[in-house]
């Protein structure tokens, strides 16, 4: 079994810190960007780093012109003086999608991150877009609804990393009639206005491709849709847009002291080396505002680092909560995910995973302990062979286990019993004392557009200078495609599959998993990745089976990524199809270029 990533010892030798390690820049001086029009950002023609802030000291640009080729998050050795309107913690997906959101409005704005972009809760889903079916049974009806309003909007905005998603859910008489189920699926076909996913539909279990890896007895079921997205991928292209739009993103970098001055905030900074953790430089910020998004560490970020006083952040409790899953070898050849309901009435998805495997989770568990030493316990790993048991033709063990991961999800506390049942919502705080800050509670994949603007709302009315929101029709990076295609079908999954096509007939060199795996990692930048490459040597020295140094540069100059462990089970999940020696390989290519 391959082990999880990210339990190394540089890693564990920083966790209890609430931000932190290395560094990188972006430029801040965005351009107006129009609310209304889907859009992608250009990049810089230059395809080095962005340029620092004007108000970076002479010494920070001497270092940043010194390690120019190391890319966006090269790690300042001297200290340096920001100043910025906005400071947004955490790299998670809600800290990105507000830094994003922020930029695309005009403010200057610096994000930090402890580690690596998503290398926490954010990169450890389920990997899916959608309403939340299972909240309707705990009347949340707010929450789905909202949930179901986002879930074309997100689909729509990157058809190359998320695509639709019918779900198989086998029909269990003794936990619930038929009519519920169908009334269940009604509301959660007409809650929100759908426009290309179709809707729910009864289907016979017993005499199909659906029911063929199932046991006998499990003859009825209903099919619904929802999407599915590369969650890592997501907070990276996020990151990338608010990069492109002028804000700068810092990866292995901690917020240590945060405190008021001036009307503002002043911001002690540490980064660290990516590989070793040894620290390599210190940064001072002054932020008008600050936005805590540390996720399972926001109560720290608050408390500890912040020192607001409890009487001046009174909120609901954070409850953490591990969610864990596992990945067997394919049990299923066709292209649909199946839920289940475990006998202890929490629900299990089984979904299609990087073409050779399933993806089977989650559990719902309480971690009390520190938010970055999660793992899978084997009593969760058991729990889950045995609950899809009951519904597989030929059962799971243990040993099938190829790939673990877990996360710890920070909810909102809403004195639910059991941790399944914990509310999947947010809560936005903003206060404007001792200086404008925001804290983020709770939250959901799906909705974090959404939390991002209103975030960003509520942070604009801290600064007094209100702007208008735009995310609500842009397109992430990638998610253009009309170079090759022309305007946008409805239907984003038919205009992915066309892009790649296309790429295809453009790029006839490029074999075909190689052409597959970049439509669907960078969408239309594949276009940029393969400008001036005419031929496959172009694209260097394949350093493991699929990857080559060209894709390698990429990730490292605009991606942020720095280690083995960024490129393999985040930027992408190669680190599933390759060896242990291929993997090092990787490891070796990027200590030596680093």
């Amino acid at each position: 079994m391959i082990m999880p990533p990210g339990m190394h010892a540089s890693r564990r030798k920083m966790a209890s810190s609430a931000q932190g390690r290395g560094g990188g820049a972006g430029t801040m001086a965005p351009a107006p960007v129009s609310p209304h029009q889907p859009q992608e950002s250009p990049l810089p023609q230059d395809p080095g780093p962005p340029s620092h802030a004007p108000h970076v000291t002479a010494d920070a640009a001497a270092h940043a012109a010194a390690h120019a080729s190391t890319g966006p998050v090269a790690a300042a050795s001297a200290p340096a003086q920001r100043q910025c309107d906005v400071l947004v913690v955490g790299g998670g997906i809600n800290g990105v999608g507000i830094a994003r959101d922020l930029a695309g409005r005009g403010w200057r704005v610096l994000l930090c991150e402890q580690d690596d972009l998503a290398s926490h809760t954010s990169s450890a889903s389920t990997k899916l877009i959608h309403g939340g079916l299972r909240y309707l049974e705990h009347r949340e009806f707010g929450l789905v609804r909202k949930a179901l309003q986002e879930r074309e909007v997100l689909l729509r905005s990157a058809p190359h990393i998320m695509s639709p998603l019918r779900f198989v859910l086998p029909h269990d008489a003794a936990m619930r009639p038929a009519w519920m189920i169908r009334l269940g699926l009604w509301l959660y076909d007409h809650l929100a206005r759908r426009e290309f996913l179709p809707g729910c539909a009864a289907v016979a279990l017993q005499d199909g491709p659906l029911g063929e890896p199932l046991q006998p007895g499990w003859q009825r079921g209903f099919v619904y849709s929802d999407g599915w997205v590369d969650d890592a991928r997501l907070v990276a292209l996020c990151a990338l847009d608010a990069a492109e739009r002028g804000a700068e993103v810092l990866t292995r970098t901690r917020a240590e002291r945060v405190q008021p001055e001036g009307g503002g905030w002043r911001v002690e900074l540490a980064q660290c080396d990516a590989a070793s953790g040894a620290p390599t430089g210190r940064l001072s910020v002054h932020a008008r505002a600050v936005v805590n998004a540390a996720g399972p560490w926001a109560e720290h970020l608050l408390r500890e680092v912040m020192q607001v006083p409890a009487g001046r952040a009174d909120h609901g409790a954070l409850r953490l909560v591990k969610g864990s899953h596992i990945v067997v070898r394919k049990l299923f050849d066709h292209d649909h995910a199946y839920i289940f309901q475990g006998q202890d009435g929490r629900i299990i998805f089984a979904i299609p995973y990087e073409r050779d495997f399933t993806l089977i989770g989650t559990t719902d568990v309480d971690h009390p302990g520190d938010p970055a030493r999660v793992a899978i316990s084997d009593d969760e790993v058991a729990y889950l062979c045995r609950e899809l048991g009951r519904y597989l033709r030929q059962p799971i063990t243990p040993a099938d286990v190829v790939w673990t991961y877990a996360g710890v999800r920070p909810l909102l506390d809403d004195a639910s019993g059991a941790a399944s049942a914990v509310t999947r919502d947010y809560l936005l705080q903003a206060q404007a004392l001792p200086a404008p800050w925001l804290t983020v509670w709770g939250g959901k994949l799906t909705t974090f557009r959404l939390l991002s603007e209103q975030a960003a709302d509520q942070v604009g009315a801290l600064l007094g200078e209100p702007r208008r929101a735009w995310t609500a029709h842009a397109l992430l990076p990638g998610g253009d495609l009309s170079e090759l295609l022309g305007p946008p079908s409805r239907d984003p999954g038919a205009d992915i599959a066309a892009f790649e096509a296309q790429l295809r007939q453009r790029h006839p060199w490029l074999d075909a998993a190689l052409a597959h795996r970049w439509s669907r990692a960078y969408g239309s930048r594949t276009l940029r990745l393969l400008d001036g490459i005419g031929a496959r040597a172009g694209l260097g020295a394949e350093v493991a089976p699929g990857l080559h140094e060209a894709e390698l540069r990429h990730l490292m100059r605009d991606e942020w990524a720095r280690t083995a462990e960024d490129v393999l089970w985040r930027r992408s999940k190669l680190g599933l199809h390759l060896t242990p020696a291929q993997r090092q390989a990787v490891a070796d290519w990027l200590a030596t270029h680093a």
